[in-house]
C-alpha cells in the first residue's frame, strides 16, 4: 500500500511539475484518475493526503538571490547557449525531480547557478584568466546542491577540470564525493575500484537516468587523491572527451601530491592539462582556507598552496562556498589594500543564496522576540551539566554518569522516530547529534554510557511495551509515558498507539562516534536508519546528519563562524519539524541568536548592495567595519596576547549593554546618572509624547547623550558599548545628522511604576545570567538582546517606515505572509536622526541559587540606534586585549 501511495505521489507530481496553473480541483481530478490505473487500493483520505502534500511542496518559494559584481564584468553565457549541449544539468534537474524538490527551488537553482557560470571565465576562451568569486547561503541549506548543478552546468560549457576541496576531516570528504558520484558522475566511485569491478554496473543517481560521457573520477568515497591511482587514468586524462573530477580533502599533504603530480604532468611534455581551463570549488572557505598573520602554520600553508594549485593554470576560476563568510572579508585584518590583491578574496563577484521558505533555519529557531526561556518551541537548556561533566573539563576527566538532560533527550529521540513511523516516514532516517566535547576520549566514554542507557529502555520496551496499561508498571515505559506528556501531549497520536508502536520503531537503534578516529556513520546502508551519532569538531562542519531531529549540544563557543556551524539541526524537516529538539546551555543560545542577529544584517547589506551596484571590495570594506569584527579579529590574533585596534563602522547600526557590569559601584552610579538625564529632559521643555511602549522625547541636543555616556560605567564583557569609541564617532556628527537625537524610554503598560529614575516607569522584565567570574551579568536573556524587536521604529517617519516595510516585503518574497517580523536595520535605514533608548530593566531569574546575588534594584541601561551618515566610510577605533577577549570569550582550542 505504502509502494502504490508513493508511486502515485511521483508520477502525479512530474505531471504537473511543468504546470503551474494547476487548482486544487484539477489537481485532485488528476489524481483520482490516475490512482484508478496505479493505485486502485488506496484510500479517498490516502489520495487527499497526496495532494496536500503536493501542494505544500510546490508551494515553496524561493528568491533569486543577491549579487555584487566587479564592475568589469564582462558577460559571456547567454552569447554561447546555442552551442552548449546541457547534458550534464538536464541530467541533474531530472534527479532532482525525482528526489521531489519543488518546481520553484529547481528553477531558482537553473537561474542562479546561470549567474555564478556567466561570472567564471569562458572555458571557451583563450589567454590567461583568474577569477575569483564567493557564494554565500545558509548552514544545511542546500550549498552542495547549488555547488553540483554549478559542476553540471561548468562541465556542459567546456571546463575538463574540477577540484573540489571539501573540508578538513575524512568523512566531509567522503560524504561530499559521494554527494558527486550522484549528481555528477553517475556511478558509485567506491565500488568501482578495479577494472575488473568496473564492468559490473555501479550506476547511481544521474547515472542511472544515462549513462553516456560518464566523468573520469581521481578520487572516490575511500580514498583521497593519490599520485598512483591518478597516473594509472592518465590515458583517460589525456583525451579530454569528459570531463575530470577530484573530490580532496583541505589537507596540506594532499594539495602538495596534487600539485607535484600536475607539475609532473606538465614537465614531462603533457600540458594539455595545464592549459585547460580549471574550476575549483572551495567547500567550507572560511575554515583553514584564509591566511591570517597569527594562524597556524598549517593554515597559512592550505592558504598557500590553494593558492599556488590555482597559478598552475593559465585559466582558473576559484568559487569558494560558505555559511559564515566574514573571515573570507577579513582575510588580512591589518591592510585593506593587502586584501584585494594576492589572496582568496572573492575580487570577482560575491552571490547571496536565498534559503526556500521551508528551511528550518536560525532565524526561526532563535527569534529575538522571545524573552523568556519557557516560550522556546525548540530549545530546551541544559542546566544539570556541571557536576557530570562542566563544560570546560580536561581531556582526562571520567564520565560515570549521563546528565538527566541527556537521558531525556533520548527518550525524546526514541518517542520522534516512533512518531515519524507513524506518520508513514519509516523508510527515512532518524539521527540525534549529542556534540559533548572536543576530546575523543570524552565522546567514547558518553557513547558506551549512552550505550547502557539505550539498553535499558529498549529491553524494557522489549518486556513490557505490549502489555497495555500493564506496561506503565515498567519505570522505563513510564518515564518515556512521562516524556510523551510533557512534549507530545498535543500530536495526533494517543500513547497507546505509540507504545504499542515502540519495540518495532526503536529496536535497530544504534550508537555511532564520528570523530578522528573513527566514523561509521553511513546512510547509504539502508534506509529509513535510526542513529544517534556523538562526536565534536568533525561535526561542526558540514557533515549532514540525515533526519536529524534531537540534539544535545554541550558546546559554548562564541565564535560567529564555530557556533553556527555546530548547528546541524538547521536544514528541512517537512513534516516533523514540530518533533525536532535542541538542548543546549543558555549562553550559547545567547550566542547563536547574537550571531543570528548579524548574520542576518550582512545578508540584508549584501542585497542592499546589489541594488546599489556595489563592488566586491566595497561589500568587503562594509564587512570588515561591522562590530563583529572585533570577534574575527580577536580570533585572528587571540594567541598573540596584545592590543587589538580594530577599526569599525558605526553608521547605521545599533548597539546596546546587553551586558553590565556587577559592581555594586557601578550600578548604583549607572542609576544616579540615568535619573540626571531624565531630570536634564523634564528642565528643557522638550517636547515629550507617549507613544506604544513608552515615552518619545523629540529634539534632544548631542550634549545630553554625550554627558551620559561620559558618565557610563561600563562592563568589560560588552566591548561594543566601550564609550570613548561611540563619543568620537558622535562627535564627529555633531553638526549633522547627530545634532539632534530621539530618546525613547521604554515602560511597561502593566506593573507597578518604580520612581528610581524620577520618572513612573514600569521596568522591562529581563531574565539574567551571571558570569561571576568575568564580573558581569548578561541582562539580554537568551537572546543576547535588551530591546525587543520593532524598537527602532520609534521616531521614524510613518510614511518612511510604511516604505520600507513594502520594500523589504518585496525583495524577501514575503507577499501574501501574513505575519512578517520586520528587521529593524529596515527602520535604520531612513531614519533621520539618531534614537538613545534609556532601559530601567528588573532582573529575574528562575535559578534559586542566583537569586540572591541578583540586584533587588532596578538596572539601567542603554541602547543606541544609529543612522545612515553622510560620511559612512569614518570609522572609530576600538582597542581591546587578545588576552582578556579570550577569557571573556572562552575560546577553544579546535576554534
Amino acid at each position: 500500500m505504502n509502494n502504490q501511495y508513493n508511486i502515485l505521489l511521483d508520477v502525479v507530481e512530474s505531471a504537473i511539475f511543468r504546470d503551474s496553473t494547476t487548482t486544487e480541483i484539477k489537481l485532485r481530478i488528476l489524481i483520482k484518475k490516475l490512482s484508478q490505473e496505479i493505485a486502485p487500493d488506496l484510500l479517498p483520505d490516502e489520495l487527499e493526503k497526496i495532494a496536500r502534500e503536493i501542494e505544500a511542496r510546490q508551494g515553496i518559494k524561493i528568491g533569486f538571490g543577491s549579487i555584487v559584481d566587479n564592475p568589469d564584468f564582462e558577460p559571456w553565457l547567454d552569447k554561447t547557449k546555442p552551442a552548449i549541449d546541457p547534458f550534464y544539468w538536464n541530467r541533474y534537474k531530472k534527479l532532482l525531480r525525482l528526489k521531489r524538490f519543488p518546481r520553484d527551488v529547481i528553477i531558482s537553482l537553473d537561474t542562479i547557478t546561470d549567474k555564478i557560470l556567466d561570472r567564471l571565465g569562458n572555458p571557451n576562451l583563450s589567454g590567461n584568466w583568474d577569477r575569483r568569486g564567493m557564494v554565500v547561503g545558509h548552514v544545511q541549506s542546500g550549498k552542495t546542491a547549488n555547488y553540483t548543478g554549478l559542476i553540471c552546468k561548468a562541465a556542459d560549457a567546456g571546463y575538463r577540470l574540477i577540484i573540489v576541496i571539501a573540508g578538513l576531516q575524512n568523512n566531509l570528504r567522503n560524504q561530499t564525493q559521494a554527494r558527486i558520484d550522484e549528481g555528477f558522475i553517475g556511478r558509485d566511485t567506491g565500488k568501482s575500484l578495479s577494472s575488473t569491478r568496473r564492468k559490473k554496473n555501479h550506476s547511481i543517481g544521474v547515472g542511472e537516468l544515462d549513462k553516456r560521457k560518464t566523468p573520469v573520477s581521481l578520487t572516490n568515497t575511500y580514498k583521497d587523491f593519490h599520485k598512483e591511482t591518478a597516473t594509472t587514468n592518465t590515458s583517460e586524462i589525456d583525451s579530454y572527451n569528459v570531463p575530470v573530477v577530484l573530490v580532496i580533502k583541505k589537507n596540506k599533504d594532499t594539495l602538495s601530491n596534487l600539485i607535484g603530480w600536475l607539475r609532473d604532468n606538465s614537465t614531462r611534455g603533457n600540458r594539455e592539462m595545464i592549459d585547460q581551463p580549471m574550476l575549483l570549488i572551495d567547500d567550507e572557505a572560511d575554515n583553514a582556507s584564509i591566511n591570517t598573520k597569527y594562524s597556524k602554520e598549517e593554515t597559512s600553508r592550505i592558504n598557500s598552496q590553494i593558492r599556488e594549485l590555482l597559478n598552475l593554470f593559465h585559466r582558473s576560476c576559484y568559487v569558494g562556498y560558505t555559511a559564515t563568510p566574514f573571515a573570507n572579508i577579513f582575510i588580512d585584518p591589518d591592510s585593506d589594500d593587502e586584501m584585494f590583491k594576492e589572496d582568496l578574496f572573492p575580487r570577482d563577484f560575491i552571490i547571496g543564496l536565498d534559503a526556500p521558505s521551508n528551511y528550518f533555519g536560525p532565524q526561526r529557531i532563535f527569534d529575538e522576540d522571545l524573552t523568556d526561556e519557557n516560550d522556546t518551541k525548540w530549545i530546551r537548556f541544559i542546566t544539570d551539566n556541571e557536576d557530570v561533566l562542566p563544560i570546560r573539563h580536561k581531556i582526562d576527566h571520567t564520565v560515570e554518569e549521563l546528565p538527566d538532560s541527556l537521558v531525556e533527550a533520548l527518550r525524546v529521540f526514541l518517542l520522534t522516530r516512533t512518531l515519524r513511523n507513524l506518520r508513514g516516514q519509516k523508510d527515512q532516517h532518524c539521527s540525534m547529534l549529542v556534540n559533548p566535547s572536543r576530546f575523543n576520549s570524552i565522546q567514547r566514554q558518553i557513547f558506551y554510557r549512552l550505550h547502557d542507557a539505550l539498553e535499558e529502555i529498549t529491553n524494557a520496551v522489549r518486556i513490557s511495551a505490549n502489555k497495555g496499561d500493564m506496561g506503565l508498571k515498567d519505570p522505563e515505559i513510564l518515564a518515556l509515558n512521562k516524556v510523551w506528556e510533557k512534549e507530545f501531549r498535543d500530536v495526533e497520536f494517543e500513547w497507546s498507539e505509540i507504545q504499542a508502536s515502540l519495540h518495532e520503531s526503536i529496536a535497530s537503534t544504534k550508537l555511532v562516534e564520528v570523530n578522528s578516529l573513527t566514523n561509521e556513520l553511513d546512510y547509504s546502508a539502508s534506509t529509513g536508519q535510526t542513529v544517534v551519532v556523538i562526536g565534536g569538531f568533525s561535526l561542526s562542519r558540514g557533515v549532514t546528519l540525515e533526519g536529524l531531529t534531537v540534539s544535545w549540544i554541550l558546546r559554548n563557543s562564541m565564535m560567529y563562524d564555530t557556533i553556527m556551524q555546530m548547528g546541524r539541526w538547521f536544514g528541512y524537516r517537512d513534516n516533523y519539524e514540530d518533533l525536532c529538539r535542541i538542548w543546549m546551555p543558555m549562553e550559547s543560545v545567547e550566542w547563536y541568536a547574537f550571531i543570528t542577529k548579524a548574520s542576518e544584517e550582512l545578508y540584508l547589506e549584501l542585497k542592499n548592495m546589489d541594488e546599489a551596484g556595489a563592488s566586491p571590495d566595497m561589500y568587503g570594506l562594509e564587512v570588515r567595519s561591522h562590530p563583529l569584527s572585533l570577534m574575527v579579529t580577536a580570533r585572528n590574533k587571540m594567541g598573540s596576547g596584545q592590543k587589538i585596534v580594530s577599526r569599525v563602522g558605526l553608521a547605521n547600526k545599533y548597539i546596546e549593554t546587553a551586558r553590565v557590569s556587577l559592581s555594586p559601584n557601578d550600578l548604583v552610579e549607572n542609576l544616579r546618572i540615568g535619573k540626571f538625564f531624565i531630570n536634564k529632559l523634564d528642565h528643557a521643555n522638550l517636547h515629550q509624547e507617549k507613544v506604544k511602549g513608552g515615552t518619545l522625547v523629540r529634539d534632544v541636543p548631542v550634549e545630553f547623550i554625550d554627558d551620559f555616556l561620559a558618565g557610563w560605567r561600563n562592563a568589560d564583557a560588552s566591548v561594543l558599548t566601550k564609550t570613548d569609541p561611540i563619543r568620537e564617532y558622535i562627535d564627529t556628527r555633531k553638526q549633522g545628522e547627530l545634532r539632534l537625537w530621539d530618546v525613547f524610554i521604554p515602560s511597561l503598560i502593566k506593573g507597578e511604576p518604580d520612581y528610581s529614575l524620577g520618572w513612573p516607569i514600569k521596568p522591562s522584565v529581563r531574565t539574567v545570567s551571571l558570569m561571576e567570574a568575568e564580573h558581569y551579568m548578561s541582562i539580554g536573556g537568551q537572546k543576547l538582546r535588551l530591546a525587543s524587536r520593532g524598537i527602532e521604529k520609534v521616531g521614524v517617519d510613518p510614511l518612511k517606515a510604511l516604505d520600507a516595510e513594502n520594500e523589504y516585503v518585496k525583495r524577501e518574497n514575503l507577499i501574501g505572509h501574513k505575519k512578517i517580523n520586520f528587521p529593524d536595520k529596515i527602520y535604520r535605514n531612513v531614519r533621520d536622526k539618531g534614537l538613545f533608548i534609556l532601559f530601567l530593566v528588573k532582573a529575574k531569574t528562575k535559578d534559586t541559587d542566583l537569586g540572591s546575588k541578583i540586584p533587588q534594584f532596578p538596572l539601567v541601561a542603554w541602547g543606541i540606534s544609529l543612522p545612515r551618515s553622510d560620511r559612512p566610510t569614518i570609522q572609530v577605533e576600538y582597542v581591546v586585549n587578545s588576552t582578556r577577549m579570550k577569557e571573556l570569550f572562552r575560546y577553544e582550542v579546535d576554534d
